[in-house]
């Protein structure tokens, strides 16, 4: 599967306090006071996420991302619009999850389609099957990424 296209953020598209970071993160700020809510995630696990996120990237040399929400109707449709919105879609791959449905895509970008191939994607969810059975969504994307870069034929 492969992603042609490619979204850029426009100045003042993001919300007041907000910034895309040099590594393509987006950075909130609050006011003092106000809080994010309750986050579906503890501290400990997005840390993680996190980590796994930037080594599997720098193993892979492919950008790594993760979507977790609503796909649509048409997953594969939905995840390539997520992509497109990541920083360098064409050397990313995203592995996108929707709790609700129960369903998993995992889209690459133009330039890293012949190494984050069919196999490699079904080895990733393959991976994290065991854990989202579980109702661990963290451990499973963890896994899900450790072992997709690992199976990626290198550049």
């Amino acid at each position: 599967m492969t992603q042609n296209s490619t979204a850029v953020a426009r100045a003042g598209a993001l919300p007041l306090g907000t910034v895309v970071t040099n590594s393509g993160r987006i950075s909130a700020a609050l006011y003092p006071g106000d809080d994010f809510g309750t986050p579906p995630f503890s501290r400990d696990d997005l840390v993680l996420l996190d980590d796994t996120l930037s080594e599997t990237s720098e193993v892979a040399h492919v950008r790594f991302s993760v979507y977790i929400g609503d796909l649509g109707s048409d997953i594969v449709a939905g995840a390539r619009e997520i992509l497109a919105q990541a920083p360098e879609p064409a050397h990313g791959a995203l592995i996108a999850v929707s709790p609700n449905t129960k369903d998993v895509a995992v889209v690459s970008g133009a330039q890293v389609a012949g190494r984050v191939n069919d196999r490699v994607a079904e080895l990733g969810v393959s991976a994290a099957l065991a854990s989202f059975k579980q109702g661990d969504l963290i451990d499973g994307l963890v896994a899900a990424l450790r072992v997709m870069a690992t199976a990626v034929d290198r550049p």
